[in-house]
Order: structure tokens, then C-alpha cells, then sequence
């Protein structure tokens, strides 16, 4: 399933435009969790985008919980984000 959900999240973080994304699935050191005794995984985000030019940490994060949208209640329990600007 996490192969799946990855697609999936690199589907939906397309909308921002990404110059790039990587994604690391750390569900396996949280096994027995109750978030993942639910189905939900851990993962580890970090993504370049010209849309988080100008946004402060957390708006950076919400921007990314937006795109993920109803992912954060099901697939995904928990997301280690680190959102980058475009740099020049």
C-alpha cells in the first residue's frame, strides 16, 4: 500500500509544480502504533516549489496539507514536511 499512497501523494503535490520532491516512508519503525494499526503511514516530505516563495513555515506546510487534502485523514498519519522555495 505504501508504494500506492506514494504515487498517489507525488500526484497530488504535482498541482504546486514541484522542482523537487522526495518522499521516505519511515511506516515500518512505527509499526504497532495506533496510527498504524488504522492504515495510516509515516512519512518523510521534502519538496522545492516556487508557490512557498514568500510563506513563512507553517504556511508552507498548510500548502501542502491542501494539495494532500483528504490523504491526512486516511493513508497518512503522520509527515515530516520540509518545504523549500525556488531558489535562484
Amino acid at each position: 500500500m505504501s508504494e500506492a499512497t506514494i504515487a498517489k501523494m507525488r500526484e497530488r503535490l504535482a498541482a504546486l509544480a514541484p522542482s523537487r520532491v522526495e518522499i521516505g516512508d519511515d511506516s515500518a519503525l512505527h509499526a504497532g502504533h495506533a496510527g498504524a494499526r488504522d492504515g495510516g503511514g509515516h512519512y518523510r516530505l521534502t519538496i522545492v516549489a516556487s508557490a512557498f516563495a514568500g510563506k513563512n513555515t507553517l504556511q508552507r506546510h498548510r500548502i501542502v496539507y491542501d494539495a494532500l487534502g483528504d490523504m491526512m485523514q486516511k493513508e497518512i498519519h503522520a509527515l515530516a514536511i520540509k518545504a523549500l522555495p525556488e531558489t535562484d
